[in-house]
């Protein structure tokens, strides 16, 4: 499960790391949609949840199909810039095949959706199916879809003042603290880069981003087998504080190959895990040998997913994933909560945690 990113014959000088004030935000935004995932700034998000006005409370819940989940790639902008404003104003030069594409792709809550040459703006069909996938993930998400497939300038308007507004809330606080240790994470990565190359700097990114032997490809540890080119346009490597555990890769077709790793953070005393028994230990061991089951757990990690995206998103057929799924939840790692007619299967994470920080880091990424 990789996403190999070729870069064989690019100069040093096209391998990019820099700040970006809009992928940290974005960052910020997935932790409060997620707090489970990112423990250590639980009392940051609670902080913030508890400040916010009601109405931006309200609009964050409406769009955070964008960032909950997966990150919507114009979130994570491969040329950064200085400022939020100045990366918000080169969104809004993006058109809106591509916004709308890869707003849809968040929001249907699949990282398989594929349009192709169809276009969900202009063909009914590639239209019905966006519209369904969404209805399947939930009714907010049915809404926000009719909303943008409807109106994408209106749509797109509300979320760049969501995000403006989410700069006065929080975040202009927030990066002040956090732009200090991206700089100082950036001064090594790029002294690595200037005095012993690319593979030096790639190593010093994150264990699960290598370099593969021959210096052709840089190897990502991902959910899904991918690759993508960096030739003529390169690769951007973006720091973030509040990304911590996750690793974020931007590698659509049209787009340029961006990775957001963790800062690594100074070690601090662990709490002790609540103990189980030997034989729940047991259970979840050889629940978790199973590469299938894996997969899944990896995919629940990112989303609560039904039987049937679970399937289609791993090319089995529905009964041998109900198969997998019955393991992990006699063994505790997954709890089911119906919403109409579909069953919505969920990573419980304090169970996961408890089986050791290397395995939650590694099915979180």
């Amino acid at each position: 499960m990789t996403l190999r990113i070729d870069i064989g014959g690019l100069p040093a000088e096209r391998l990019r790391f820099a700040a970006s004030p809009l992928a940290e935000l974005t960052a910020m935004l997935h932790v409060l949609a997620e707090p489970g995932h990112h423990p250590q700034l639980a009392d940051w998000a609670g902080d913030v949840w508890t400040a916010l006005r009601p109405e931006l409370a309200e609009r964050l819940r409406e769009a955070e199909f964008l960032w909950r989940s997966s990150q919507a790639d114009f979130l994570i902008p491969a040329r950064p810039r200085p400022t939020l404003a100045e990366e918000l104003d080169d969104v809004d030069r993006i058109d809106d095949e591509r916004y709308v594409t890869a707003a849809l792709v968040t929001t249907c809550g699949s990282n398989r959706v594929h349009f192709g040459t169809r276009s969900p703006l202009t063909d009914a069909t590639a239209r019905e199916r966006a519209l369904d996938l969404a209805q399947s993930r939930g009714a907010l998400q049915e809404a926000f879809a009719e909303r943008l497939l409807a109106d994408p300038a209106a749509v797109r308007a509300r979320v760049r003042d969501t995000l403006e507004q989410c700069g006065e809330a929080f975040f202009d606080a927030a990066w002040a603290g956090a732009a200090v240790r991206l700089a100082t994470d950036l001064r090594v990565k790029n002294d690595l880069l200037k005095r012993q190359g690319i593979g030096a700097a790639i190593a010093s990114v994150s264990d699960a981003v290598t370099l593969a032997p021959d210096g052709d490809c840089v190897i990502v540890d991902k959910l899904q087998d991918k690759a993508t080119s960096a030739h003529g346009i390169g690769v951007t490597f973006i720091p973030s504080v509040f990304g911590r555990p996750h690793l974020v890769a931007v590698h659509a077709p049209g787009w340029r190959p961006v990775v957001q790793y963790p800062v690594a953070e100074p070690s601090s005393a662990e709490p002790e895990p609540e103990q189980v028994s030997l034989e729940t230990v047991t259970l979840r061991l050889e629940a978790l040998a199973h590469p299938v089951r894996l997969r899944l757990l990896r995919t629940l990690a990112r989303s609560p997913q039904t039987n049937r995206e679970l399937a289609y998103a791993w090319d089995l057929t529905p009964p041998e994933v109900s198969r997998h799924l019955a393991v992990l939840r006699r063994a505790g790692l997954l709890t089911a909560r119906r919403h109409g007619r579909y069953v919505r299967y969920t990573l419980d994470l304090p169970a996961l945690t408890a089986l050791g920080s290397d395995l939650l880091g590694a099915v979180l990424r």
